[in-house]
């Protein structure tokens, strides 16, 4: 479903113009440089088809996987005044509103010609609802000493909310009981949580522990937003040093990879998985993984489409399929965990260690899959339909280009039927050597937290976008 969301929104034709013929057939970019990589701008676009319906519904999609996002954390971001549909209305409206004047000031109308100009804004965007919860927060903070009723905004904000006292916080069903035990740990996973003892009268704390948890939350957030703000950079960087040779590639590439993981290291201990652990959200830490594990996988796959030869996708296959297929059965043995525990990397049980290590896989599963399925998509129809000059990264029409359709099609797919086999492998090893059935494990999550199946969609749709983003072309009439 992300996929094909995807593939269709990128292949919606844009109205399109030539150029006046006082112009050159083949734009310079505003530095006066060409761009390689992505190929020069062939044609004018519409800019208010380009607002209100390419633009408009990118930052729709990033406004419904923040708000998804805070469904996890039990939290509405929105003021209850002003209820969800009216808020995020205005927030729609101002973001397709200040680029306006922009475009129509000549004075500043090139900024409208950069992607990351758009990704950057669409980054603010995104941290309206974050800094509007900050402010809901910190006026309710101001009331939490004081001797009136606490609204239910308020209370969500206040120790009782964690510790069950009866005075301030009245306990719906299901929100954040507190846990014993390793909560993750597979004899203890379905354990009936158990609550503190009532009655305990509230205490006033400069900071309680909820506002902390907050802005932890909030710090997760920054990183993860700043991500694919800095992979636009780096794609951007990428694309204008092409051609590469081999080693250039996997340097590209893998430098790409641990920039993403070490990211995406400092969000998971962020986030943490059990309670009193900063956030202590495992259905975050889950969806964060899959966040992070995806954008690795989208900027990979748009790298594809300028390799130059099979043995250049040979070598990022093997080095993939054998991290893969021998690197992880190692990662979960009890050796490596004990290890991890000696140095202090790791806090957890073995029985917790290791089903989080077969969530990764199975995380890993969805996103090598929604990404090539997205990408093999979009280079169909991007290079046979009608916005293939809007997309020139995907033309492939320069005879003496270096760059081929075939090859990249063909190799990709050959790609996909090889990460294909070796998750079978992989699968196969771990139930073979540890008895855990990779596919069952990630259902059980689906099946046990209902709201990541809904986030796994908006998530999954919003990074499939900023790779399709990252490389249009846009010069307006």
């Amino acid at each position: 479903m992300p996929a094909l969301l995807a593939v269709a929104w990128c292949a919606v034709p844009f109205p399109q113009y030539a150029f006046p013929r006082d112009e050159d057939d083949d734009p310079q970019m505003p530095d006066g440089g060409k761009a390689p990589g992505h190929g020069a701008a062939r044609v004018q676009v519409n800019f208010w088809f380009f607002l209100f319906v390419y633009y408009g519904f990118y930052n729709l999609t990033a406004l419904i996987w923040i708000t998804k996002v805070f469904n996890l954390y039990s939290l509405n971001w929105w003021p209850q005044s002003l209820g969800f549909p009216l808020t995020v209305s205005l927030i729609a409206i101002l973001s397709l509103a200040v680029p306006v004047p922009v475009y129509l000031n000549p004075a500043t109308r090139f900024i409208t010609t950069h992607n990351t100009a758009w990704i950057s804004w669409t980054f603010i965007v995104m941290a309206m609802p974050v800094t509007i919860a900050f402010f809901i927060l910190t006026i309710n903070e101001r009331h939490v000493g004081l001797r009136h009723s606490l609204s239910d905004t308020q209370r969500i904000f206040t120790t009782s909310w964690w510790t069950g006292e009866p005075d301030t916080m009245f306990r719906r069903d299901g929100r954040r009981r507190n846990v014993t035990g390793d909560v993750f740990d597979p004899d203890t996973l379905q354990t009936t949580p158990s609550l503190r003892p009532q009655g305990v009268a509230m205490r006033r704390r400069w900071l309680p522990a909820s506002f902390v948890r907050f802005l932890w939350f909030c710090v997760a957030l920054f990183v993860g937003l700043m991500a694919y703000v800095i992979g636009e950079a780096y794609a951007e960087i990428y694309l204008r040093t092409l051609p590469h040779d081999n080693l250039e590639t996997v340097v590209y590439v893998y430098g790409w990879v641990v920039t993403v993981h070490l990211l995406d290291a400092l969000t998971g201990w962020v986030l943490g998985i059990r309670e009193g652990e900063r956030v202590g959200s495992y259905p975050l830490s889950w969806v964060f993984k899959l966040y992070f594990m995806l954008t690795y996988q989208t900027y990979v796959r748009a790298l594809y489409a300028r390799l130059r030869s099979p043995s250049q996708f040979v070598i990022l296959q093997i080095l993939s399929s054998t991290g893969l297929v021998v690197i992880t059965p190692i990662m979960m043995t009890p050796l490596v965990h004990k290890i991890l525990s000696l140095l202090g990397l790791n806090t957890q049980t073995y029985g917790s260690y290791q089903k989080l290590q077969t969530r990764n896989v199975f995380i890993r599963f969805l996103a090598e899959n929604v990404s090539m399925a997205a990408f093999l998509g979009s280079i169909l129809v991007l290079h046979f339909g009608a916005n293939q000059d809007v997309y020139p990264y995907f033309a492939f029409d320069d005879k003496d280009g270096p760059y081929d359709f075939n090859l990249t099609f063909y190799a990709s797919m050959v790609t996909w039927a090889c990460e294909l086999v070796a998750s079978l492998a992989v699968r196969g090893l771990i139930r073979l050597f540890y008895g855990v059935d990779i596919g069952l494990e990630g259902k059980l999550d689906l099946a046990v937290w209902p709201e990541l199946m809904p986030t796994c969609v908006a998530v999954m749709l919003h990074v499939l976008q900023n790779m399709l983003f990252s490389i249009i072309r846009l010069q307006f009439r």
